[in-house]
C-alpha cells in the first residue's frame, strides 16, 4: 500500500455529486429568499421613516462610525507619529517646469548613455586605439585582396596567353597536315 493510505474519500465514504437539477433549485431557492428579505427590509425601513420623520442624518453618520469602531478604537484616539500621511496638492502648486531630481541610479544611467556616445564618436573618428587597430587590420586584409586579384589578373592573362598560342599551334599544325 502507498504511503498515506487508499486513495478516495476520508475513511471509506464514497464521494457523492450534486446534480445540476439540485444546484439549480439551490439557486433558485436562494434568489427568492434573498428577494423577500429585501422586500421586508425596504418596507420595515418605510415604516421605521414614517415613525420618525424628524430623524436627522448626523445620528446615522454617528451610529456608522460606532459600528466601524469596535471595542476601545472607538475611545482611544492613537496617531501613528511614523505614518506619512498623503498631501494633496492643488493644480496651481505642482511644478511643471521646475528641476526633476534624479535618483542614483537615473543619474548612472545617463552618465553611461554619454559616455557610450561619446566613445562611438571617437571611434567613428578613429581616435580610439581598437578604431586604429582595426583600420590597421582593413588596410592589411585590402592589400592581401589586391594582391590576389592581380594574381588572379595576371594568371587568366597568361592563360588566355597560352590559349591563344596552342590556337595558334594547332591552326599551323592543321594548315601543315593538308
Amino acid at each position: 500500500m502507498p504511503k498515506g493510505g487508499r486513495k478516495g474519500g476520508h475513511k471509506g465514504r464514497m464521494r457523492t455529486y450534486t446534480s445540476p437539477e439540485e444546484i439549480d433549485a439551490q439557486m433558485k431557492a436562494e434568489k427568492e429568499r434573498k428577494k423577500h428579505e429585501e422586500e421586508e427590509g425596504a418596507a420595515v425601513n418605510d415604516v421605521q421613516s414614517e415613525d420618525k420623520p424628524n430623524a436627522s442624518g448626523s445620528e446615522d453618520s454617528d451610529d456608522e462610525d460606532s459600528q466601524k469602531k469596535g471595542g476601545l478604537e472607538g475611545l482611544i484616539e492613537i496617531e501613528n507619529p511614523n505614518r506619512v500621511t498623503q498631501k494633496t496638492k492643488k493644480v496651481t502648486e505642482i511644478e511643471l517646469e521646475g528641476p526633476k531630481q534624479l535618483s542614483r541610479r537615473e543619474r548612472e544611467e545617463i552618465e553611461k548613455q554619454k559616455a557610450k556616445e561619446r566613445y562611438m564618436k571617437m571611434h567613428l573618428a578613429g581616435k580610439t586605439d581598437q578604431a586604429k587597430a582595426d583600420l590597421a587590420r582593413l588596410a592589411i586584409i585590402r592589400k592581401q585582396r589586391e594582391e590576389a586579384a592581380r594574381k588572379k589578373d595576371e594568371e587568366r592573362k597568361a592563360k588566355e596567353a597560352a590559349q591563344a598560342a596552342a590556337a595558334a599551334a594547332k591552326g599551323l599544325h592543321t594548315l601543315s597536315l593538308k
